[in-house]
């Protein structure tokens, strides 16, 4: 038999090996999505909203307002009457969702239908039902509907805490508003947290390559088992298109907003009480622990349940209630998904010393009964169109912002600039704004025209927008 050279040898082992691979990934069973779709499809729903635009407020003129504005109340039949404003219905925003009982509850985002008049849902079947909101939470970005039907077809979820990175996963929604469609590809990580999103982060994503798409949102996630392990949410994008980054809520925690919501409309999430930042390589070093990882205690609120519960400064708490703490964005997560008054074990570190204690967990400003007393005040005749109410205690202490949240926003120069309800105030027109009356007293000595600033906090990130006054 013939010798091969080593020369040649070397040149000919890249082919074989490719040739190898190309063979093995041809005998490899992929996956196939078709049945899996076929069972489930006739869950899916597709979820438009309809809001109702002020036509006054906004400087559109019917011709009952044109008639009033040219002849006075006399001129139409009725016109003795003071005549209400025109309310014009305009379709807002399209998302999906899906049947979690037979019964007629859905899951959505909150982001989907949030300040939506009237909510429609339209089944696989072409069936169209106006939905009932049972409940909304904006932080976990969930949001329960009811449909007025029965014996309908629903989905069951999975254990999102046994989801494997790497593992295959399908989404179905309606991306532009092209209705059940279906994309498949894999867990690329989980536990993720999306900067800038909330000053209260209770959420640990699940992130994928599913080409995740506006429309797709409130949709469910699945593997390949058919369950529903997240709910598809945000994607990170510098086109607004799909890039391959999506992130998912995971099933454990809509279970459990699920359950809030159906029993009060509401959910009420624990409160811990510390500022916290990432374990490095260095603070492991110094604190004589094997490998980094915890949450380090940057500080502890004043009269928080940390603080009842001996957790100090430069303290790192590596485990909550049964759960490992192994990144400092953990913590909040799964102090969220107690509800308060809940006694949890904390496992810590101090001074190279590991040792537990037990926290009764307080309240979280997100809950709504630790929010200002102060009700939302108007601002005297500013030319903004939006009005604000005083950031509670609480708020300002654990998010360390001093401003004024906007409660109520009309069609007007803030609205074209971009604010948004929600939105916290800290600056305007290069002032700081820490209070209502802060507030009002700079926005009585704004120009009548031109341009200003403002400066706003968004779930948790600064920017600052610029706003034109003036007709």
């Amino acid at each position: 038999m013939p010798k091969i050279h080593n020369t040649v040898l070397n040149a000919l082992l890249p082919l074989i090996c490719a040739t190898s691979i190309a063979a093995n990934l041809n005998g490899a069973e992929l996956p196939n999505f078709a049945d899996l779709v076929e069972r489930h499809a006739a869950s899916i729903v597709e979820i438009s909203t309809i809001r109702k635009v002020d036509m006054q407020a906004s400087g559109g003129r019917g011709p009952i307002d044109e008639l009033l504005r040219q002849f006075g109340p006399g001129a139409v039949p009725g016109g003795e009457q003071e005549q209400e404003p025109l309310r014009a219905p305009r379709r807002a925003a399209v998302g999906s969702g899906f049947i979690v009982s037979s019964d007629g509850y859905v899951i959505t985002n909150n982001h989907v239908v949030a300040g939506a008049d009237e909510i429609r849902v339209q089944l696989n079947d072409r069936r169209v039902f106006d939905a009932e909101v049972i409940g909304l939470d904006e932080p976990s970005d969930i949001a329960l509907l009811k449909l007025n039907a029965e014996k309908l077809p629903f989905v069951d979820f999975g254990n999102s805490d046994d989801v494997r990175v790497g593992e295959w996963v399908l989404a179905i929604g309606s991306p532009f508003g092209l209705e059940f469609s279906a994309a498949a590809g894999i867990v690329s990580a989980k536990g993720r947290s999306v900067p800038g999103r909330s000053s209260y982060n209770y959420m640990a994503f699940i992130q994928t390559d599913v080409a995740i798409n506006q429309g797709n949102s409130g949709g469910p996630l699945f593997n390949l088992e058919g369950e529903v392990i997240g709910i598809n949410s945000q994607i990170i994008s510098s086109t607004g298109g799909s890039n391959g980054i999506s992130f998912s809520i995971p099933s454990n925690v809509a279970m459990n907003v699920i359950t809030q919501l159906k029993e009060s409309g509401r959910v009420q999430r624990g409160l811990l009480g510390v500022r916290m930042r990432e374990v490095d390589f260095a603070l492991a070093e110094v604190y004589n622990m094997d490998i980094p990882r915890g949450a380090f205690v940057d500080g502890v609120m004043p009269e928080s349940p940390a603080g009842d519960a001996g957790i100090e400064n430069d303290d790192i708490i590596v485990g909550f209630n049964g759960h490992d703490i192994e990144y400092y964005t953990d913590l909040p997560f799964y102090v969220g998904q107690y509800r308060p008054n809940t006694e949890a074990e904390i496992i810590f570190y101090r001074e190279g010393s590991r040792q537990r204690t037990t926290v009764v967990l307080g309240s979280s400003p997100t809950n709504g009964d630790n929010g200002s007393e102060t009700a939302a005040q108007p601002v005297k005749d500013n030319p903004l169109g939006f009005r604000v109410e005083e950031l509670s205690e609480d708020i300002k202490e654990v998010a360390g912002i001093e401003g004024v949240r906007i409660v109520q926003l009309k069609p007007g120069p803030a609205a074209d600039a971009g604010l948004r309800e929600g939105d916290v105030v800290v600056a305007l027109n290069r002032n700081e704004v820490p209070s209502v009356e802060d507030f009002a007293r700079v926005a009585d000595a704004l120009p009548v025209s031109g341009f200003i600033s403002v400066r706003i906090v968004r779930e948790g990130q600064g920017t600052t927008l610029a706003l034109e006054l003036g007709d």
